[in-house]
């Protein structure tokens, strides 16, 4: 049989990626002895799924071109045992069917750690699984690293053990196929492929801005799945009345559904989130070295990774205090950038974590309430910036630099006192701090 031939024929004519995604992953049933049928088995449904919807025309031209035969293809599932190791926890869990497109077995609802910043994002995406098209699209937004891709990974798992057709990529992925099946002339293929399924869920469309092809491509994608009930679910750096170059037709498909934004977490949120983590994948962590990452870092994915780098630091040196390798790791992801932070950015960050407005940090209101945060935002304004007292106090509408000192010595003496005010001001310091930061 020539099938070797026609593989090296195929392979020829696809994407080096396509090739080892799909094709790599079947065999061949060599039981098959009739020239004008080739039976294979692929790992799970949805390689079968996606082989058959968009390569069999391919395949059987291969097969013409190679053996002078236009042969029939069927690809089959092959079964495989029920339970498998999952080698990322060293836990055993139930095989479920997966796609190989952007996917992660791992992040689930269940290990989803719910906090206020999150938790309306979590429920919607919960609802949709349940009830396809219910809200449609749903478009989550927030910052890097505080949870979107943990969400649509846990929608994908969760309605692919529900025998959906789903398709999970990302806006560069997206772009990249449009413009592979365009030079192969293969648009059809690539419309039936992404307006045909049950659920397409993207990360990143913010990479959709200013792209004006991929963007008219997708705005009919778009208008096609929704009208046939297809769940669509989007993630974005920010809300598309911000992205760049968004066309408005499209930003208005956009806006037409929910948009839910996840914020940075707060404090309990993330000591919860690092000590499933640790949970998730054996790293035992003392509350301390827990808290003080918690404190410093606000990006989720750099908590992982100082989390996994503390785990191997210790591995390799046993003697070593987790806490003192958590300090020096978190220097080489925190790099201070003093230099650019300024009293307004101060200002508006406190007033949001406290939940009152900038102006009244400003004003020449008394009340305890407002006395305390403006006390915080000199004492963050004295660390982290070089402005005089008198410039504080100007800034601040208090009547002079002594003021200012009085309250900054004020707030020392109760940081001293109170844990709580202590890890509050590290936490707030650091969110400063991070704001002047790219986000890894």
């Amino acid at each position: 049989m020539y099938i070797n031939e026609i593989l090296k024929q195929l392979k020829s004519e696809i994407s080096e990626y396509e090739f080892q995604s799909y094709f790599s992953t079947l065999e061949y049933d060599e039981n098959s002895q009739r020239m004008d049928l080739l039976e294979f088995y692929a790992p799970n449904i949805f390689i079968a799924d996606w082989i058959e919807t968009n390569y069999i025309e391919k395949l059987k031209l291969c097969t013409e071109k190679v053996a002078g035969i236009r042969s029939e293809i069927h690809i089959y599932v092959k079964e495989f045992p029920k339970d498998v190791k999952n080698f990322k926890n060293n836990k055993t869990i139930q095989k479920t069917d997966q796609i190989l497109i952007n996917y992660n077995e791992s992040e689930t609802f269940e290990n989803f750690v719910v906090g206020n910043s999150n938790r309306h994002a979590f429920l919607i995406s919960k609802t949709i699984c349940e009830n396809q098209g219910g809200y449609n699209p749903v478009l989550i937004y927030g910052q890097t690293g505080v949870g979107k891709t943990h969400l649509l990974n846990a929608i994908y798992n969760f309605v692919a053990k529900k025998r959906k057709k789903v398709i999970y990529i990302t806006a560069e992925q997206f772009l990249n196929d449009f413009q592979l099946r365009k030079t192969q002339r293969a648009m059809d293929l690539f419309r039936n492929t992404y307006r045909k399924c049950d659920y397409l869920l993207i990360d990143d469309v913010q990479f959709f801005g200013g792209k004006e092809h991929i963007c008219e491509e997708f705005f009919h994608t778009f208008n096609e799945l929704r009208q046939n009930k297809g769940q669509i679910v989007l993630t974005s750096d920010q809300p598309p009345k911000k992205i760049r170059g968004l066309e408005e037709r499209l930003r208005s498909r956009f806006e037409s559904g929910v948009i839910t934004q996840i914020e940075n977490a707060e404090l309990d949120t993330k000591i919860e989130i690092i000590k499933t983590k640790c949970e998730l994948n054996a790293i035992p962590l003392d509350s301390e070295t827990i808290n003080y990452i918690a404190t410093k870092i606000n990006n989720i994915r750099q908590i992982i990774g100082i989390i996994q780098n503390i785990n191997l630091q210790s591995n390799l040196n046993p003697n070593s205090s987790k806490f003192n390798i958590a300090k020096s790791l978190i220097k080489s992801y925190q790099k201070e950038s003093i230099e650019n932070i300024t009293i307004d950015q101060i200002i508006t960050i406190v007033a949001k974590e406290l939940n009152i407005k900038p102006s009244e940090i400003t004003s020449k209101e008394k009340s305890q309430r407002i006395a305390r945060a403006r006390r915080i935002v000199i004492y963050i304004a004295h660390t982290l910036t070089l402005n005089s007292m008198p410039v504080l106090a100007n800034k601040l509408n208090m009547k002079d630099h002594s003021s200012v000192s009085k309250a900054l010595k004020t707030i020392k003496e109760k940081m001293r006192e109170d844990d709580n005010l202590k890890i509050l001001l590290e936490e707030i310091q650091n969110k400063v701090k991070n704001n002047n930061i790219p986000e890894v």
